[in-house]
């Protein structure tokens, strides 16, 4: 992976595929997409690791090419 997101970023984006903010608590972000039921945590880091970043976009339904285009 040769770019790194920050939490600002994935959230950004997510916002953009129908996903809103549900609440905060502390340094994480909870959203949700009511159309298709799914919830996502962000963390507001500003580098997301490798790891946690593939699982918010396959728990999103993304690819990482799709977040790299919607940024």
């Amino acid at each position: 992976m040769s770019k790194t997101f920050s939490g600002k970023n994935v959230v950004k984006a997510l916002r953009r595929t129908g996903f809103v903010v549900d609440h905060q608590r502390g340094s994480h972000i909870f959203m949700h997409n009511l159309e298709r039921n799914i919830s996502v945590i962000v963390p507001l880091h500003r580098e997301i690791k490798k790891g946690t970043l593939n699982n918010i976009i396959k728990k999103a339904g993304l690819t990482l090419d799709d977040l790299k285009r919607l940024l």
